[in-house]
């Protein structure tokens, strides 16, 4: 154990600390400072990782510089060795020289890790001590295991800060660390958070339970440890700076599910009707992982995906009649007493983009698929009165759910001779990653609308194909909204802003595609 020195003074800290640290890494110094020149105007608390620089001693005179132009900032210097997931190969002596010396410049705390403190002698400890505030951190790359045993053993070094950073391999560790912070951090100046994909619902949600602050990259290039959220993401989406012990807590919950709207979309609802809630990306791996989560944080409303729609069905305690029908639920309300309701907004999704343009009662539609998305097109048209036929790649399937919605399944030869109101493509064809050919050709493409279920690419083969005729197309982003709309109604009883849902989603998907047409080996160029 290392003694506090008498003579500790640390450098003077905002009584509340800015809920986002930014994280800078570069290859050079210039290139680091530019950085922080851009940055710390929007968000004066940032971390120089000089660790990931060649020679991490040449920037100390560059940040005197720059902490002379920007009083305002707040800076954490770090040079995280190569052994403890850093990148700096030097010794413990000459880390620890640096971080010294970047704090006699003016760096406001300095981060050395528990490996780092437990080698070095108490005077030497107690010297970066008096230099500046300091953070005592440790890094668990493979899991969120003993966070107490971790703990007590970073106790017996009098830091100002202490940091726990872990791996979540599920959902339920960002419980563990929150359960973590919520016993300790008020006694303590805790930092808590895990890393990964299963990590990021902890980025936001720390701060909820006790952490002084989380951290945020500059890019989702530039994150310096996996699952990081970019800073700005944090303030603008997520609105972290109002997150609270009220703030209500919804996700979209799948797997995969990286690749969602959902998170854009439905926050920019709660922030358009200033709803203190925030909605969540949930990378679940089973049901039980997201149903302990949901029990444990809690969540108060769940978004379900593939490929939990059917099976969260036997957790629930009761559903609407459109989910028993369809036998899928995509929504899900957490009551207060902790029981599940379950409803489906798919239906929703297909029916009002179509009732917003022509007249459902006796209207003639193609449902391509017999899936998930099918039923709820099925049930739900026909509800409307409209006349439904159901064609699928295998008939069984077709026939099944034709018999049980009352529609009628067709054949290949039976199509030949029809033409239809709508057509409405409820298969993955089309989806990222789906290799599936076309379900028809073009001269099989005889209707006045068709509807896409399909949103991301927002330009899908079938849609050009369709396009191509002259037919009116109905893209899938609408469904995507209107089903979300409805949504954001069950989980809140407010009328969901459509318009600013639908804004959201057409930028975001429009942001994708200019993305895929720029090659990253041609330095950023058009391919």
């Amino acid at each position: 154990m290392i003694a506090t020195s008498p003579n500790y003074a640390p450098r003077f800290l905002p009584a509340r600390l800015p809920r986002v640290c930014v994280a800078i890494a570069a290859s050079n110094p210039v290139e680091m400072i530019q950085k922080a020149d851009v940055i710390v105007r929007d968000n004066p608390f940032v971390e120089f990782r000089l660790d990931y620089l060649p020679k991490p001693a040449l920037a100390l005179v560059k940040l005197k510089t720059f902490l002379e132009y920007h009083p305002e900032a707040l800076v954490v210097v770090t040079c995280r060795r190569a052994v403890n997931g850093g990148k700096f190969r030097g010794s413990v002596a000459s880390q620890v020289d640096i971080l010294a010396k970047a704090a006699a410049q003016g760096c406001h705390l300095v981060d050395i890790e528990l490996e780092t403190a437990s080698q070095l002698k108490p005077a030497d400890f107690n010297r970066l001590r008096r230099s500046a505030n300091l953070i005592l951190s440790f890094h668990d790359f493979r899991g969120t295991k003993k966070l107490e045993e971790t703990f007590a053993k970073m106790q017996q070094y009098p830091a100002d800060f202490i940091k726990v950073v872990s791996t979540a391999n599920s959902l339920y560790d960002n419980v563990v660390m929150m359960k973590f912070l919520e016993k300790y951090s008020s006694t303590h100046s805790l930092v808590g958070v895990c890393m990964g994909e299963q990590g990021v619902i902890s980025r936001l949600l720390v701060v909820r339970a006790g952490s002084q602050f989380t951290f945020g990259a500059l890019s989702a290039e530039e994150a310096t440890a996996p699952g990081q959220f970019v800073a700005r993401t944090l303030r603008d989406t997520y609105r972290i700076d109002q997150v609270d012990a009220a703030t209500r807590v919804y996700g979209v919950a799948g797997d995969p599910v990286a690749h969602s709207l959902s998170p854009a979309m439905l926050n920019a609802a709660f922030r358009r009707e200033n709803v203190n809630a925030v909605f969540l990306a949930l990378h679940a791996k089973s049901i039980e992982d997201l149903l302990a989560c949901v029990r444990d944080i809690p969540i108060n409303g769940l978004s379900i995906t593939m490929p939990y729609k059917e099976q969260i069905l036997k957790h629930l305690d009761k559903t609407d009649p459109w989910t028993t029908r369809i036998g899928a639920c995509n929504t899900v309300v957490r009551a207060q007493d902790g029981k599940l309701y379950g409803f489906n907004t798919d239906v929703n999704g297909v029916v009002r983009p179509l009732e917003m343009r022509l007249r459902l009662q006796g209207a003639k539609v193609l449902v391509l698929g017999a899936g998930g998305a099918a039923r709820a097109a099925v049930f739900g048209l026909k509800e409307r009165g409209a006349d439904v036929y159901i064609l699928n790649r295998t008939p069984a399937p077709a026939q099944t759910l034709a018999k049980q919605a009352r529609a009628k399944a067709i054949n290949r030869t039976q199509l030949k001779k029809m033409e239809f109101e709508v057509i409405i493509n409820a298969t993955p064809v089309g989806m990222e990653g789906n290799r599936d050919p076309v379900p028809l050709s073009e001269q099989e493409f005889k209707c006045k609308f068709f509807f896409e279920m399909v949103y991301t690419p927002a330009e899908t083969k079938m849609v050009k194909m369709a396009r191509a005729r002259g037919i009116h197309v109905i893209l899938g982003a609408e469904m995507f909204v209107q089903q979300g709309a409805r949504q954001f109604e069950i989980w809140t009883g407010k009328p969901a802003p459509l318009a600013e849902m639908q804004r959201v989603v057409d930028y975001a998907l429009e942001q994708q595609t200019a993305a895929k047409v720029v090659d990253p080996k041609n330095n950023g160029k058009k391919a």
